[in-house]
């Protein structure tokens, strides 16, 4: 059995980290939301924060959990210090499948924003734990290619299908009809979206903190971010490239690109 490519290895961790952090940015921005309209009492608002998130995650985390399920964590399981850590994994699993329907059936204000605040706590305890333990296990196994168990999986890392027939033609790096193949399948070819109204600087930082030499994101904000852009000026300083692709008058969107250090 061929050694795996751990630079590739190392790029499909970091593809999955950035992913995280994106869910987990996101995923505050809708809890935020949710909250604050619970807080002004305003029930209306509050459940149609609540149809929003249902169907954010319906559309986008339990297919990431169930993508998991069927790339990852298998493989971590078959190492020795992996048995135990999955069965943990798995049954926080459960347990946010439970809350999301929890939170499909909150009838008011209050249920709802509970449903929400315990979802979004799980989630965090949850994705450290796989930035920690479960993507380095991968990385680092001798036997275990984490780009090959990422190629096609766009759940995993953020990329979506194109549509069409016959793969995703080129949009994304998933190993369809376009090259990249094989293990640089898992690093993506596309510039992940992250809205981040009601969302922490911290997440922000971390999704780019994740971010491979030459890796870009592109924040999608209602407002110019300024603060959040100086904020990111003073901790990258020339280790960061900003670009804004669009400046109102509804949306702002700017790209954020990492410079690889020069050797």
């Amino acid at each position: 059995m061929s050694q795996p490519d751990r630079a590739a290895d190392r790029r499909a961790a970091q593809a999955v980290v950035r992913h995280h952090a994106e869910l987990a940015a996101t995923l505050d921005s809708h809890t935020g939301r949710l909250l604050a309209a619970a807080d002004r009492g305003a029930e209306t608002e509050t459940l149609r924060h609540r149809d929003e998130l249902a169907r954010w995650l319906h559309d986008e985390l339990l297919p990431h959990a169930q993508a998991e399920e069927a790339a990852m964590y298998p493989a971590a399981a078959a190492l020795d210090r992996g048995k135990l850590l999955v069965d943990g994994m798995l049954r926080e699993h459960a347990a946010i499948l439970g809350l999301v329907s929890e939170l499909g059936k909150a009838s008011g204000p209050a249920r709802a924003a509970a449903a929400a605040r315990a979802l979004a706590a799980l989630f965090a305890v949850h994705l450290d734990k796989e930035n920690r333990l479960i993507v380095p296990l991968l990385a680092d196994a001798d036997k275990v290619s984490l780009a090959g168990l990422l190629t096609g999986m766009h759940k995993l890392i953020g990329a979506e299908e194109s549509g069409g027939t016959g793969g995703c033609g080129g949009a994304c790096a998933c190993g369809g009809d376009a090259p990249p193949t094989g293990a640089e399948a898992a690093v993506l070819s596309i510039d992940p979206r992250l809205d981040v109204r009601d969302v922490p600087h911290a997440r922000v930082l971390a999704a780019l903190d994740a971010l491979p030499a030459d890796g870009a994101l592109v924040l999608v904000a209602p407002h110019a971010p300024r603060p959040l852009l100086a904020e990111i000026d003073r901790r990258y300083g020339a280790g960061m490239t900003t670009e804004w692709l669009q400046d109102g008058p509804d949306v702002w969107q700017i790209r954020l690109q990492r410079v690889p250090a020069r050797a």
